[in-house]
């Protein structure tokens, strides 16, 4: 099975809608027609244009395949004459808009059936969340119900048992089978597991958009609920993906929405003063501060310009922070910036196509920019990016492995100078690149390395400098927390 990337789906489509709400719809055979003029695709995946709402619902038809021995040696890790691991297993997920080529696009709710488990060895269905590459805290269903204390999600349960009744299946109770493992009592119990997803048998899975959380059917009866995660609304959803050991018979979505609201041009540029960047300095800058940001970023843009960017050392000036941004490859991404940067006065273009290959370039630019255009004395880079990391060389050099750094100005100029006389190395990950031109600056003029704890990711210590992987309404969260409660307080985890 293929899968499409709903990077390729442009939410302007749902302009065509006329309805209040609309359905959509796939046949077997015929993964990509939709019966709302929706244009073809090449993948199996079912096409949002302006995301869910309150009381969507998508259908999907499918069948599991037969169990495959699994031959990825970073999962099927066995002893030697044990039998191949046995595996078989779809992902349902509901897909964002990715922002640059090289990125995945974001999983508003992946679900993962594994029917021939994991590592527990038995039946799970996993649950989660993944924002710019980074996976959230997994939800796990093992065919127990949800604890009595345990929060419900529109009052269903989390998980819904699905292990057969005592009454009615294994000759022992759950708490004679729990005693006599716990005891080590050799004779091998078994419990008739009643697995929803069963190996070559059709089932009907239903996945709603409650008031507190997804919920998802499967045959009429309920299974899991999986409560909405701070970072993620119901419009995001873009697209829904079916891959993995399935075949899907049909796939139908109703009481979608029929408008999305990034289409109304002036709630999406909140054109208000308050927001612009304060008048520049005449003189020299302490701080210039470079934050790297992708041209379909606009909400996180907000984010930062109403929460950390209200600072007062940023509204007196003293410390300037500037966007940098790659062009686009969707012409009307590029002139909604373009319209942005001119309204904001806070957003650098770099004239390229972004690329995490091309991430390096931005540093560089900003580099130049704080030292030429700002006069600063010290430049730092604000990282929002997560990539796998190569090097052609055994080791990489001594760098900054985290959220954030600062530079000094002649560490700046010295790159500057490097890039102008054409002897900077220059490669794609660009913390590894700084700490190579950092490595070779300190060859000829001693660096002084400074490392702090306040540079961290999720911002919960007393005095922290930055906090990574913060989507947009958990940045406004923290800043509000932090402004009004005065504490550095973590807000919900995705």
């Amino acid at each position: 099975m293929r899968a499409l990337s709903a990077a390729s789906v442009p939410k302007a489509n749902c302009r065509c809608y006329r309805k209040p709400y609309d359905t959509l719809s796939l046949s077997a055979g015929d993964y990509g027609t939709t019966s709302n003029q929706v244009k073809r695709n090449p993948g199996r995946i079912l096409v949002l244009p302006c995301g869910l709402t309150l009381g969507s619902h998508i259908t999907v038809v499918g069948m599991p395949h037969w169990a495959h021995a699994e031959h990825d040696p970073k999962i099927a890790v066995l002893k030697e004459g044990d039998e191949s691991l046995m595996v078989s297993q779809f992902m349902m997920e509901l897909q964002g808009l990715k922002a640059v080529d090289g990125e995945d696009p974001p999983r508003i709710l992946h679900f993962n059936p594994r029917l021939k488990g994991d590592w527990s060895g038995k039946p799970v269905i996993e649950q989660n969340t993944c924002y710019r590459m980074r996976w959230g805290s997994a939800m796990r269903c093992e065919g127990w119900n949800s604890s009595a204390d345990e929060e419900t999600v529109d009052g269903e349960v989390k998980c819904k048992k699905w292990i057969q009744d005592d009454d009615d299946g294994p000759e022992e109770s759950k708490a004679t089978w729990w005693l006599n493992r716990l005891i080590g009592r050799k004779k091998k119990v078994t419990l008739d597991w009643q697995y929803p997803f069963v190996e070559e048998k059709l089932f009907v899975l239903t996945l709603r958009a409650g008031l507190e959380g997804y919920h998802v059917n499967v045959d009429g009866r309920h299974l899991t609920s999986f409560p909405y995660r701070t970072g993620f609304v119901l419009e995001d959803a873009a697209g829904l993906s079916l891959k993995g050991d399935l075949d899907v018979h049909s796939v139908f979505a109703a009481s979608l929405r029929n408008s999305h609201p990034s289409l109304d041009p002036q709630k999406h540029l909140e054109r208000l003063s308050k927001w612009k960047t304060p008048t520049l300095p005449e003189g020299d800058v302490e701080l210039f501060i470079g934050i790297l940001s992708a041209g379909n970023h606009f909400t996180e843009r907000m984010a930062v310009r109403k929460s950390w960017m209200q600072h007062q050392l940023i509204k007196s000036s003293k410390v300037v922070a500037h966007f940098f941004v790659a062009l686009s490859g969707r012409k009307e991404v590029n002139v909604e910036l373009k319209k942005e940067a001119e309204y904001f006065g806070d957003i650098v273009i770099v004239p390229y196509l972004d690329n995490y290959d091309l991430v390096v370039l931005k540093t560089v630019a900003i580099s130049e920019y704080g030292v030429r255009t700002m006069a600063a004395k010290y430049i730092m880079k604000c990282d929002d990016d997560t990539v796998v990391q190569e090097w052609p060389e055994e080791d990489y050099p001594p760098y900054a492995n985290g959220p954030g750094y600062i530079i000094s100005s002649d560490i700046a100029q010295f790159i500057v100078t490097e890039l102008e006389e054409h002897k900077l190395r220059l490669f794609k990950m660009e913390d590894v690149s700084m700490g190579m031109w950092v490595e070779k600056f300190n060859s000829s003029k001693a660096v002084e390395y400074q490392h702090s704890l306040n540079f961290c990711q999720f911002g919960c210590i007393e005095d922290y400098f930055t906090a990574h992987y913060q989507s947009p309404r958990q940045m406004l969260c923290m800043w509000d927390k932090l402004v009004n409660q005065v504490k550095p307080q973590c807000c919900n985890m995705r």
